[in-house]
């Protein structure tokens, strides 16, 4: 079997990644999970300066997934670049590195910083958390601004870039075609639905933020459309996410068109999830007789 998948010139020994912000920068889950054998580490959100992230509760448990309002708390590129990715760099595993910001220009700074570590395969761009109230908001719902956005960062990145999309938006064609006009290499989807839980016995929010980003395998239908359509929508790859617990899940985000898929909530209930889709892939592409996995990618139109 050969589970080698390519995107925009990168080639990952199989198609299963970590979802942003669920896997830390691989040292926490170390431990539990043998790095080499994934396609790729992608990275929690990383920003110019350090954030603190949002005001505690930051997360609630709803039926079918959870909500967060992190906030994207992150020690910043400088201690990144210092303690992650030389310790990224002992595993045969491919580096992706999840860029956040404010402004334009707090991303651009993290991009030509990151252009001088060639140990960083691809760069993700979160435009589209829907807790962080300055900038993502506006360039993950508004094609103009993610055009734009796009664009500025392909001028100073050395890496192949990945768009992160966000699922809060009318038509999430537009967006995938606004992406890749400015440029971008390939997409990736979907981030988080923005939902709300209330405590009805304080009578007050569950998360200190109000809303928070919802994620787990509640929003795994959604997602699959998103993925079929973003991926009939261009040419580049697109990389699927939203729910995936299992390695039927993964094949299914495939057959709708995506090249590779990122685990992520699931990290959080059980710590072996990303092993146990590999497993789950290989094992189907067995019982079906599947030589490449590659064979199967957008195959149901």
């Amino acid at each position: 079997m050969n589970t080698q998948v390519n995107i925009a010139g990168v080639t990952f020994k199989n198609p299963v990644m970590t979802g942003s912000g669920t896997f830390g920068s691989g040292m926490e889950y170390g431990e539990f999970v043998d790095l080499n054998r994934l396609g790729a580490v992608v990275t929690k959100g990383v920003a110019n300066v350090p954030w603190p992230g949002n005001p505690t509760p930051r997360v609630a448990e709803v039926y079918g997934g959870m909500l967060n309002a992190i906030g994207l708390q992150n020690p910043g590129i400088d201690v990144f670049m210092e303690r992650d990715i030389p310790f990224l760099k002992q595993y045969d595993t491919k580096i992706i590195v999840n860029v956040c910001g404010k402004t334009v220009e707090d991303y651009l700074e993290v991009v030509e910083k990151l252009g001088e570590e060639s140990a960083v395969a691809m760069l993700e761009i979160n435009v589209s958390c829907p807790n962080v109230k300055e900038g993502a908001i506006a360039f993950g719902q508004k094609a103009d601004a993610l055009y734009h956005i796009t664009e500025q960062i392909k001028r100073k990145a050395r890496q192949p870039v990945i768009m992160k999309l966000s699922p809060n938006v009318t038509d999430i064609g537009e967006m995938a075609r606004a992406a890749e006009a400015a440029g971008a290499d390939a997409l990736s989807l979907i981030n988080t639905l923005t939902g709300m839980k209330i405590d009805i016995h304080r009578r007050c929010f569950a998360l200190a933020n109000k809303t928070g980003g919802m994620s787990g395998p509640a929003i795994k239908p959604v997602a699959v459309r998103m993925v079929y359509q973003a991926s009939h929508a261009v040419q580049i790859p697109v990389i699927g996410m939203g729910g995936i617990a299992t390695g039927e899940d993964a094949i299914e985000f495939i057959l709708a068109g995506a090249t590779a898929v990122s685990v992520g909530a699931m990290n959080f209930v059980d710590p072996y999830a990303t092993v146990k889709v590999i497993e789950g892939i290989e094992d189907y592409m067995r019982a079906y007789g599947v030589e490449n996995i590659t064979d199967l990618i957008g195959i149901v139109e």
